[in-house]
């Protein structure tokens, strides 16, 4: 099948910006038009044809060939492409949504020139709300929150409540920019690290030199400055040592009147201007 993976995710590859087609009305109600019209009883609905004609074609049943050509003789198969990739976003069962995309998927097949972004973009936001509603995180945001909410916001989110493997994995999946996404969530991470007071400045230190490696967009320096203002001293200098731009370590250091360090540091780093 095309569809694989938990969570209701979608084996495909992320892709460009959504159609229009995928967008639901602002403020829709929680199950819009494209829903109701499919799952009308015996609903004429090409959408609701389309999914008939997928759930019969997997029964190898020849009623595939019928409600297909019954789409296609009235020229309708795009729409019910389109209206089984939107009604997907409305339905909360990952298994309803999955067989929506199915249909969508088998749609799509016998159309020369169905844009593949909003199909794509709708399996990339389900497999986010999927993951997000599941009752171990429990935001149960509808499609249209989701859009309205933005990614940004939706991930601060998870930063505020610390579940930053799972802000990481949507990052991930997403392919945010580095900045945007994943080196900014493992920031707050680290920032988050250093003020447990339970654990030992070695501890610290190396589970964030661990986690970050040398991450791009990650500064040491800022994390040493909160270890710093937390009253950490010793855990900041620890940070700063894995800080590979010299230059970058010496305000910090300055700040904590290791004046003599920072001399040494300045010159090993062989930057004039400090």
């Amino acid at each position: 099948g095309i569809m694989g993976g938990g969570h209701g995710s979608c084996r495909v590859l992320p892709g460009p910006g959504c159609g229009a087609r995928c967008h639901p009305r602002a403020g829709a109600a929680p199950d819009p038009q494209a829903s109701q019209e499919i799952f009308r009883i015996a609903s004429m609905a090409p959408g609701a044809l389309l999914l008939e004609a997928q759930k019969e074609y997997e029964k190898e049943s020849q009623k595939a060939d019928e409600y297909l050509r019954e789409i296609r003789e009235q020229q309708l198969l795009p729409e019910a492409v389109g209206q089984c990739i939107e009604a997907a976003g409305y339905e909360h069962e990952p298994e309803t949504q999955k067989s929506l995309l199915r249909a969508a998927s088998f749609g799509k097949c016998f159309l020369d020139k169905f844009p593949p972004e909003g199909f794509v973009r709708m399996c990339q936001d389900l497999r986010v709300l999927n993951a997000i509603r599941d009752y171990q995180i429990g935001i149960p945001l509808t499609f249209t929150q989701y859009k309205q909410l933005t990614i940004e916001v939706l991930l601060d989110r998870l930063v505020l409540r610390r579940l930053y493997p799972l802000a990481i994995r949507i990052c991930e999946f997403l392919r945010l920019p580095e900045m945007q996404g994943v080196s900014r969530i493992l920031a707050h991470w680290a920032c988050y690290k250093v003020q447990q007071k339970d654990k030992s400045d070695e501890e610290v230190a190396q589970a964030i030199n661990q986690k970050l490696g040398d991450t791009a967009g990650i500064s040491y320096s800022d994390i040493a400055t909160r270890a710093y203002d937390c009253g950490r001293a010793e855990l900041a200098i620890k940070l700063l040592e894995y800080e590979p731009r010299s230059g970058e370590q010496v305000p910090l250091l300055l700040k904590m009147k290791r004046s003599k360090l920072a001399l040494g540091k300045a010159i090993e780093s062989g930057d004039t201007d400090l």
